[in-house]
């Protein structure tokens, strides 16, 4: 049981393990394509810190701050963490619109959530020029599926030992672009879809990745079709600099992204 969003048939993501040298993820990623990183970076300490029992400990009475999950994310609201846990991490409405989607990632107090983040074990490349930056977060899947960490039951959502699917389907955010970056997953799976700079992808900034999975994916020919790959704990991806990008949680999902600025 792994919830109502499948993954990919088959990751057209590059690969790569920890034998990747420096010298060659310049040479062969960091300019020109994204890859998948395994082995790179060993955060078991910093998950260890990330279940749901410790993060609201830690966490529960301070203000985080969401964003609308659509492409420009204007809106912006402030709950306690807490609430947000207990009451807004639900599964992906398809009816709701990106603007009424509240989703939390990046907007991270550092006085508050830097203790947190010194656990945190980065990916070891860097871009020359560039400095790291920090974005954590927490969003709801498709459902609560039986597969252990990777499936989400990890993060403690549930008291049942066999959780079953929740209906709905999974967040994300829709497709944008930024500057290069890294993203791990800690808990969960997260389904990733890519686009080079050159290939502006067909969407509605309001529509959500699910909406955009179910009407307009389907009817893509095999040469429109982006890049994609589902990311489990243990796995970094990177994005090259302006590379479109739309994410889909196929579970509760916990996550850091190192912007390289």
């Amino acid at each position: 049981l792994a919830g109502t969003v499948p993954e990919e048939p088959r990751c057209t993501v590059e690969q790569a393990d920890a034998s990747l040298t420096y010298s060659l993820f310049l040479q062969r990623f960091a300019f020109s394509r994204p890859v998948i990183l395994s082995g790179v970076t060993d955060n078991s300490a910093f998950r260890a810190l990330c279940t749901r029992e410790k993060l609201l400990a830690a966490f529960g009475p301070f203000p985080v701050r969401l964003s609308t999950a659509n492409t420009y994310s204007y809106r912006k609201v402030d709950v306690p963490f807490q609430e947000y846990v207990e009451h807004l991490l639900k599964p992906q409405d398809p009816a709701r619109l990106g603007s009424d989607t509240l989703y939390f990632f990046g907007d991270n107090n550092f006085t508050e959530w830097g203790p947190l983040f010194q656990h945190y074990v980065p990916p070891p490349f860097r871009i020359p020029g560039t400095s790291p930056a920090y974005s954590f977060g927490i969003a709801g899947g498709c459902g609560m599926g039986t597969r252990g960490m990777g499936s989400g039951r990890g993060w403690g959502l549930s008291p049942a030992p066999t959780p079953a699917p929740t209906a709905g389907s999974g967040s994300g955010v829709p497709f944008h672009w930024h500057g290069p970056g890294f993203s791990e997953v800690i808990f969960g799976r997260k389904r990733w879809f890519l686009y080079p700079p050159d290939k502006t992808p067909h969407f509605h900034p309001n529509e959500t990745t699910l909406a955009w999975l179910q009407h307009t994916y389907p009817t893509l020919p095999a040469g429109q079709r982006p890049l994609e790959c589902t990311l489990r704990p243990g796995q970094v991806l990177y994005f090259p600099d302006r590379w479109w990008h739309a994410t889909l949680n196929l579970d509760t999902s916990v996550f850091i992204s190192t912007f390289l600025g």
